[in-house]
């Protein structure tokens, strides 16, 4: 069976130690790197091609959207739109499973096009507090098992 490619989505510079701890843990967990390929945009090598062209392929290639959402909003182009919500916008377009992931800090340190980008989300999907790298990954795991268990997966689990 193939491996589900999960995109992982956020402000790179805000969420890099989460970013990168998801990536490795997914990958060492016995059962999660069984049945998950993560994929973050910064392992890609340099490419003549514009960035948002690739990740949103990357997005329409994957089977999961997973965000993490915090303070900052990103970059902006120049339509006013951040990678991170562009990337939500196609998973939503593309039908993929959405799973985001809400850093714990109060709404008046946001941004805030990253407040209303939360209450978008929200609008359409249960989203998930966490504060520490480690509650994000229990958090992840919960919400990984549950992928399979609604998928069917589980019946393909070594006993």
């Amino acid at each position: 069976m193939a491996k589900k490619k999960i995109f992982i989505s956020s402000v790179q510079a805000e969420f890099s130690n989460e970013r990168k701890a998801l990536y490795n843990y997914i990958n060492a967990d016995p059962l999660l790197a069984r049945f998950f390929e993560p994929f973050l945009f910064e392992l890609l090598p340099a490419v003549d091609r514009r960035a948002d062209e690739l990740y949103l392929r990357e997005v329409a290639n994957s089977d999961i959207y997973l965000a993490l959402l915090g303070k900052q909003y990103g970059f902006e182009n120049r339509a006013g739109m951040s990678p991170t919500e562009l990337e939500f916008d196609h998973a939503t377009k593309h039908h993929k499973t959405r799973l985001v992931f809400l850093n714990s800090i109060t709404d008046i340190k946001r941004h805030p096009k990253e407040q209303q980008f939360i209450l978008k989300a929200q609008e359409v999907l249960v989203r998930k507090k966490f504060t520490t790298i480690e509650e994000l990954k229990s958090s992840v795991y919960a919400s990984l098992v549950r992928y399979l268990i609604d998928k069917g997966n589980y019946k393909n689990w070594p006993i």
